[in-house]
């Protein structure tokens, strides 16, 4: 099951915001012991990359990139992706590269705590909490 990881589901676990954390690390400890396929868009690691250098200093956000890499594959932003993402009519420009990414990459679903955001997406869109009862009533 392939699933795209938003990038403030992965800052919800980087910088332990809760009460939005618990649910995000563990969807990412699934991704860890291979129970899901674990994506970020290409644009998500260099926010994420930006924003952990301003909250925790280069050397750790070096540290959390390389943590990232090792379990999630990384959807890319080509320019096929930008082109199709200007045509999507959604309200922010990034959300739409972030849906044409995944769907690029032949992601499943998206993980965001912004499904409002992602109303005009054709990949299922849930919130990390909404996701974990999906994959809870499969396993029954």
């Amino acid at each position: 099951m392939k699933v795209l990881f938003d990038t403030n589901v992965i800052l919800d676990v980087l910088l332990d915001r809760q009460p939005f954390s618990d649910d995000a690390a563990q969807l990412m400890s699934r991704v860890e012991r291979s129970e899901i396929q674990g994506f970020l868009c290409a644009t998500t690691v260099t926010t994420i990359h930006y924003l952990m250098v301003k909250a925790l200093g280069a050397k750790r956000a070096i540290t959390h990139i390389r943590l990232l890499l090792s379990l999630f594959e990384i959807a890319p932003v080509n320019r096929m992706v930008v082109e199709n993402a200007l045509e999507c009519n959604f309200p922010d420009y990034e959300d739409a590269v972030i849906v044409e990414s995944a769907q690029h990459a032949g992601v499943e679903y998206i993980i965001t705590r912004n499904i409002r955001d992602f109303k005009k997406s054709s990949t299922p869109v849930y919130t990390p909490s909404g996701f974990i009862q999906i994959l809870t009533s499969l396993k029954r």
